[in-house]
């Protein structure tokens, strides 16, 4: 297969490997900005819990409540509280006073000074948090109660600064940004698995190049009078074009589907499948006679399928069988020109001997016996060109040694069926019990033909090895044969094709003669109303 020109177009397997790096850095980007994001408000609100939690416990301790009510709370009160800001990790612990007077402060000098930010509610008795720039720098604090009863005494502050808070972020974005460059090799790894598959299943090719094969190759395959059926390896149909849609009966759904679910004959879904070519291999196939080849598909070297065409030679095939009496006849003719010029040295050479009597008796005698079987046939059959395909049986029997006995009756001038279809039916069904009986000690075949206007039959029986009960129905399949060689089974089936044509049928009995009897029933096909 050649391989299109692919000029300077990209490749559509390069364009969605871009985009899809493209779009994974931006996602990548986006996740550690959100994650980034995500990691300082929950920083945020976990300085936030922590101070709300050290500043109760702080509050709620017996020392403070004891020591917020003495004349000068700081002595005991300032090593406490660095203690507490030592081991909660927190930047200030500040106790003060309803009056925002500081007990206790990280730096001394500030202790005794005013608390700097918003109280809220917590004189009130409530919680109170904010992130206020203080003494320390900004920084996350809360404000509680200190009761002592029902009553406020004093108030706790603790708070963490933001540049602690910010300080643990970037302890924590190494592992973020790790996070989000494991998320950009995987992510790019899959764009690159997914182009490196998506450019072997596109061959490499771009996408207005893809556009013109499908357009270019769609309307030839669609243009071209033959049925074609493209198949992938797997047994699938991925085209198939009107022609082949009509010879085969196909729906429209057909595409997708594997040829084994479609009705189709198993001998012609096995030619399809072949890995082998097939060349125009006959099978009929309902009212259709196809010739069909197959040939496997290659793409540099690796096979995708197959390539099926059909051709219909229905027309043909009852021209050629027609073409084939003619043939038989001539064969037949020829070969009895022989004999008689044979004959015809025997009747001088009498003469010569001074025997003429002799010679009129046998020069006679051969007449009689030629017009007997000229005029026993054309006295059975009235059509033409039955008679004449009977008489060039009669003959060929003779040569071959078989017996071939000749009956009609109740056969009338307007039969149902066409002298090409009478051709195709006698013609086959002859030809079969002749090959039937090639093989057997007495060989005889009986033909009998009756009928009128409305219905012809026709019954062939022979004295060969008969046909199985279990192979009766498969006698009119393509291909069956109860012989060996190849190339056998057609005729048999175009006779069923004749019957179904004629609403008829095709009946296997056991025949009186030993082998098997073949009857055939053709009705009239009503013609159509105008």
């Amino acid at each position: 297969m050649v391989r299109p020109a692919r000029g300077r177009e990209s490749p559509v397997a390069r364009q969605i490997l871009l985009l899809q790096v493209l779009v994974v850095l931006l996602l990548v980007v986006a996740a550690l900005g959100l994650a980034t994001l995500d990691a300082r408000r929950d920083a945020r609100t976990q300085a936030r819990d922590k101070t709300v939690a050290v500043a109760l416990s702080v509050a709620d301790s017996p020392t403070v409540r004891e020591q917020v009510r003495a004349s000068d709370p700081t002595p005991r009160l300032q090593p406490y509280a660095e203690q507490v800001r030592v081991d909660s990790k927190v930047d200030f612990v500040v106790v003060m006073g309803l009056d925002r007077t500081r007990f206790t402060h990280p730096d001394v000098e500030q202790i005794g000074g005013k608390f700097v930010g918003d109280l809220g509610g917590a004189p009130r008795g409530h919680v109170f948090t904010q992130e206020y720039a203080g003494t320390l720098g900004p920084s996350i604090r809360s404000v509680v109660p200190v009761r002592d009863g029902e009553r406020v005494v004093a108030l706790v502050s603790v708070g963490i600064t933001i540049t602690r808070i910010d300080d643990q972020l970037q302890r924590d974005l190494p592992a973020i940004l790790l996070a989000g460059l494991g998320t950009l090799v995987v992510g790019l790894a899959g764009a690159w698995l997914i182009s490196r598959r998506l450019r072997r299943q596109t061959h490499g090719m771009g996408e207005r190049e893809m556009t013109r094969m499908y357009e270019y190759y769609s309307a030839v395959l669609h243009a071209v009078r033959e049925g074609l059926l493209l198949v992938d390896a797997d047994g699938r149909v991925q085209l198939v074009n009107e022609e082949a849609q009509r010879l085969l009966s196909l729906s429209g759904d057909a595409v997708g589907r594997s040829l084994s679910d479609l009705g189709l004959p198993p001998g012609l879904v096995s030619a399809a499948g072949r890995a082998t070519p097939e060349s125009d291999t006959i099978y009929v196939l309902g009212d259709h006679v196809l010739v069909i080849s197959s040939a496997p598909a290659f793409w540099e070297g690796a096979e995708v399928g197959a390539v099926v065409t059909l051709r219909d030679r229905t027309e043909l095939q009852s021209v050629t069988g027609e073409l084939d009496a003619v043939r038989d006849l001539t064969e037949s003719l020829r070969a009895q020109n022989h004999e008689a010029a044979n004959r015809l040295h025997t009747v001088v050479s009498l003469i010569e001997m001074g025997r003429g009597d002799q010679a009129v008796d046998f020069a006679t005698e051969e007449l009689r016996v030629a017009q007997e079987l000229t005029d026993r046939i054309v006295g059975a059959v009235e059509e033409p060109v039955l008679a004449a395909l009977l008489l060039g049986k009669t003959a060929q029997a003779a040569e071959r040694g078989i017996e071939l006995v000749v009956s009609a009756a109740e056969l009338t001038d307007d039969l149902p069926v066409e002298p090409r279809e009478l051709v195709t039916v006698v013609g086959n069904l002859v030809d079969n019990a002749m090959d039937a009986v090639g093989d057997t000690v007495e060989r005889r075949v009986s033909v009998r033909i009756s009928g009128h206007q409305d219905q012809l039959v026709v019954e062939v029986d022979d004295s060969g090895p008969g046909v199985p009960e279990e192979d009766s129905e498969r006698v009119l399949e393509r291909g069956w044969s109860t012989k060996a060689s190849g190339g056998r089974g057609i005729g048999l089936a175009l006779v069923g094709q004749v019957a179904r044509r004629h609403g008829g049928s095709v009946r296997v009995d056991a025949s009186p003669l030993g082998g098997a009897r073949l009857t055939v029933t053709l009705d009239r096909v009503p013609e159509p109303r105008p």
